[in-house]
């Protein structure tokens, strides 16, 4: 994610989820061995978020809205397998109305409240066993909001809706796991009023129109955490390309100017994607892409997979911002294809397309990366923490300009061929996976063949300026 310059519908929906459950924490075991999964994954950065139990393999939604009456209607379909035998489980939901539940095709008794649907099917869930659950939902999708870190999630526009948000956004348009640690490959198909385009994530599927009314189709077909998936509906230009034979399709609003620097900015996604593949290894995703909101509650950029979000602030002096594409882009490979196991990790997202913005700038001919690293070091605050640094300051500048820090630090401590080493086999290992801090320090030590604690201790924690290696 990239902080901007300002602030972060409603539906009748038929969800049909084919939902595994990995191991969780619950009460009630029966004498059967069946127990409920557990109601959170006990992440402290994201309270009730997630769910024990289950281990969610496939989405597949089908939504429809129409911006005259602000309501979304569909359904979706998710497929996964059981990691211990289940007598109930958990799907995150906020708002909406639930009408119906089953289970393998089977009605299945449930209750909704607090943002979190109560699934007991019929039978008892054997561990290991894959299983379908569909769900029947309507009503208006709200924003979810969270008093620390801002809203995100479903918001209706002048012309359409967007749904966006991080660490929140999935739970506010369909029952989800909602915590990165659980990916999942999507089908996504949303249908609105003939005119309007309605973009997401991956690769385009057929276009459909009937009766006033068009279906647009993508594919995600690389595990995404729940965070990363995005509807953005409304009047845009939508340029469609190929790029390496790989599909770049970008989108502003129709009132932009077609040389606007958010267009410019954009056309220039596969030429840094290619900068970026040369130093971290292949483009994880099967396309490109980017999409520019004119909304003035989104005052972020976020990297939605395949295809980032650009908030109208990172545009606003009337000139490309580079900068900020190749923050979100980096991103594919650090915090999309690898993702985080847990908040506390933030850095490993951040500090590294952070300091992708540091290398694009040396190589575009502007300030080079030891110039920029000098002159944030000089300017950082190091009594605040970058490795777990507290549910406050997940979006702070410890967690961005220090964890940049880190990453140039390692660079001039184990030299460029092993760095850039770490950075490809870190990216090809842990490819649509998910990982920690400790992880990294795992492989680095690897590859370079040197003890590196007490270098990332001072780097990620420490409360001193560290020496300058």
């Amino acid at each position: 994610m990239s902080r901007g310059f300002g602030p972060r519908g409603r539906v009748a929906v038929a969800v049909v989820a084919a939902v595994a459950l990995v191991s969780c924490t619950g009460q009630g075991r029966n004498d059967d061995g069946f127990r409920p999964g557990s109601v959170d994954l006990a992440d402290p950065y994201v309270p009730g978020s997630g769910n024990g139990g289950y281990d969610v393999a496939h989405y597949r939604l089908a939504v429809r809205y129409d911006p005259a009456d602000d309501r979304l209607a569909g359904r979706a379909e998710v497929t996964a397998t059981a990691t211990h035998g289940l007598s109930r489980f958990n799907l995150d939901l906020a708002g909406l109305d639930v009408s119906s539940v089953s289970v393998n095709g089977a009605p299945a008794e449930y209750q909704h409240a607090d943002g979190e649907l109560v699934v007991t099917p019929g039978e008892g869930l054997a561990n290991g066993s894959r299983f379908t659950v569909e769900v029947a939902y309507a009503g208006v999708p709200e924003a979810i909001t969270d008093g620390v870190l801002g809203s995100g999630g479903f918001q209706h526009t002048e012309d359409g809706a967007i749904a966006l948000g991080q660490p929140h956004s999935a739970a506010s348009w369909f029952p989800v796991n909602d915590h990165p640690s659980d990916k999942a490959t999507y089908d996504i198909e949303v249908t609105v009023p003939d005119g309007l385009a309605a973009l997401s994530n991956g690769v385009p599927g057929e276009r459909t129109s009937t009766d006033g009314w068009t279906t647009w189709r993508w594919a995600e077909r690389s595990p995404m955490a729940s965070y990363l998936t995005t509807l953005v509906i409304g009047d845009y230009r939508v340029d469609t390309g190929s790029h390496s034979g790989k599909p770049l399709i970008t989108a502003v609003p129709s009132g932009l100017p077609a040389t606007g620097p958010e267009a410019r900015s954009l056309a220039r996604t596969g030429e840094i994607a290619d900068f970026l593949a040369d130093r971290f290894g292949p483009y994880p995703f099967e396309a490109y892409g980017g999409v520019v909101v004119s909304d003035s509650r989104i005052g972020y950029a976020l990297e939605t997979q395949s295809r980032p979000v650009y908030g109208p602030g990172f545009f606003r002096n009337g000139e490309p911002n580079y900068g900020v594409v190749v923050h979100e882009l980096a991103h594919q490979w650090f915090g999309n294809s690898v993702a985080l196991a847990g908040w506390r990790d933030i850095w490993l997202n951040e500090g590294f397309a952070s300091y992708a913005e540091w290398m694009w700038a040396e190589h575009d001919g502007g300030t080079t990366a030891q110039r920029s690293f000098e002159l944030q070091y000089a300017a950082t605050d190091w009594s605040r923490r970058t490795l777990d640094p507290g549910v406050g300051q997940m979006f702070s500048t410890a967690v961005y300009k220090r964890g940049a820090l880190t990453v140039h630090a390692l660079r001039r401590t184990v030299g460029d061929d092993a760095f850039f080493e770490i950075l490809r086999a870190w990216t090809t290992e842990r490819r649509d996976g998910t990982a920690t801090t400790e992880d990294f320090v795992a492989l680095a030590e690897r590859v370079s063949g040197r003890s590196l604690g007490s270098f990332f201790d001072a780097w990620l924690t420490g409360t001193t300026p560290p020496a300058l290696p």
